[in-house]
């Protein structure tokens, strides 16, 4: 169970999530617009690319899998949770998390 949090915590929260945000997607559309590819081929070849770009999406994935496990434990946020994990997936962890994080913060229960 998350605890409710004070404004500034919530408010540094949604400055994260925001900046999750427009981050990761700022890379991601300069990556579309040279050409790069949602392709599972083309873009597990550039995830995979190298040693160090293999390391991030590893670790990434991997925080996301324990993200989601988290967001399936947390039955006390109700059936309305499962909003994150096709965010988390669909647009990037480093604004799910955050945002899932404020969401609950705001009440004790859901």
């Amino acid at each position: 169970m998350i605890r409710a949090a004070s404004a500034p915590v919530r408010a540094f929260l949604l400055v994260l999530a925001v900046v999750g945000l427009v981050a990761p997607w700022w890379f991601n559309l300069g990556y579309l617009t040279t050409g790069g590819s949602l392709a599972p081929g083309a873009f597990f070849g550039a995830a995979f690319a190298n040693p160090l770009t293999t390391a991030i999406t590893i670790d990434v994935y991997l925080a996301a899998l324990a993200f989601c496990a988290g967001v399936a434990l947390d039955a006390d946020a109700g059936p309305r949770r499962w909003w994150a994990v096709p965010l988390t997936f669909g647009v990037a962890l480093s604004f799910s998390l955050p945002l899932y994080l404020w969401w609950r913060s705001g009440a004790p229960s859901r």
